[in-house]
């Protein structure tokens, strides 16, 4: 697999695109790609270009501890499982406890190491 390194170049995004759009499909349509890119380019996110996948992720500081949250994750299955190692090493250096995914049920059978805590319920009104 590919070194981990975190991008803000528009070309990367560009290319990756198609995996960010799958994802967000799962999100509840709660951001635009544009969003994502807003985000990542404001600081408040972090993404991770990768040959045929691409993660985006968020620091959340909850009073207790921080989190690294994997907010968005599309493209290969194998090369996601295998990058959120790295990921979890890049979140353990800054500064975060613990790492957290909001994603689809099928994640609960790829990540045996993470335990289910909660489930998210969304309804349109």
């Amino acid at each position: 697999m590919q070194t981990l390194h975190i991008s803000s170049s528009a070309d990367e995004f560009e290319r990756c695109a198609d995996y960010i759009v799958a994802a967000l499909e799962y999100a509840g349509h709660s951001h635009t790609l544009q969003d994502v890119w807003q985000a990542i380019t404001n600081n408040r996110a972090a993404f991770f270009p990768l040959e045929k996948s691409a993660i985006v992720v968020e620091i959340v500081d909850y009073p207790q501890r921080a989190t690294c949250r994997i907010w968005l994750a599309g493209g290969e299955m194998e090369e996601l499982i295998e990058a959120e190692k790295k990921v979890s090493i890049w979140a353990r250096g800054q500064g975060c406890d613990s790492m957290e995914i909001i994603g689809r049920k099928g994640w609960e059978r790829q990540l045996k190491d993470y335990q289910p805590t909660a489930t998210i319920l969304v309804k349109d009104l």
